[in-house]
C-alpha cells in the first residue's frame, strides 16, 4: 500500500548521453574502416572465380556442339551458336547446348576467337576482366580457357 504521506520516488530516467553515443559511432566507423576493405578485395575474387567458372562451362558446350557437328563455331556465328540451331546445319544440331548466354561478372559478352591465338587448331573463349579490355595483369587479367 502507498500512502500519501510517503515521499514519491523519482525514477531516473536512462538514456545515453551525446558522449556515448559519439563514442560507439566512432568505434563503429573504425572497425567499418578496417572491415570493408577486406570484403572489397573479396568482391573482386568473386568476380574472378565466376569468370572462371562460367569459361569452364562455355568451354564445355563448345566441346559438345564440336561432338555434334563435327565442328566448332565459326567466328561469325560465335557463342549464340549454342542456343539457337544454324540455318543451314539445323538437323546435326542438338542443342541448345546452355540455356542463356550470359555476360561476364562485369557486365560483358564474352568473347569467343576461332581459330584461337593461344590454341590456334580450335579456339579462345575468354573474359576481357575488370579493365574490359584484352590483356592486363592482376585485377585486370582476362580469365580465357587458356589458363
Amino acid at each position: 500500500m502507498t500512502s500519501r504521506n510517503q515521499p514519491h520516488r523519482r525514477r531516473r530516467q536512462s538514456a545515453f548521453t551525446l558522449l556515448e553515443i559519439m563514442v560507439v559511432v566512432i568505434i563503429l566507423g573504425v572497425l567499418a574502416a578496417t572491415i570493408i576493405p577486406q570484403f572489397m578485395g573479396s568482391t573482386q575474387e568473386a568476380k574472378v572465380s565466376a569468370a572462371k567458372a562460367h569459361v569452364a562451362v562455355l568451354e564445355t558446350a563448345v566441346e559438345q556442339f564440336y561432338l555434334h557437328m563435327d565442328r566448332y563455331p565459326t567466328q561469325d556465328e560465335g557463342l549464340s551458336i549454342l542456343e539457337k540451331a544454324p540455318i543451314n546445319d539445323a538437323a546435326k544440331w542438338r542443342g541448345p547446348y546452355i540455356k542463356q548466354l550470359r555476360k561476364d561478372p562485369w557486365n560483358r559478352p564474352y568473347q569467343y576467337r576461332r581459330p584461337g591465338t593461344h590454341h590456334p587448331s580450335s579456339y579462345d573463349l575468354w573474359s576481357q576482366g575488370a579493365d574490359g579490355v584484352d590483356g592486363g595483369e592482376g585485377d585486370n587479367a582476362d580469365i580465357g580457357n587458356w589458363q
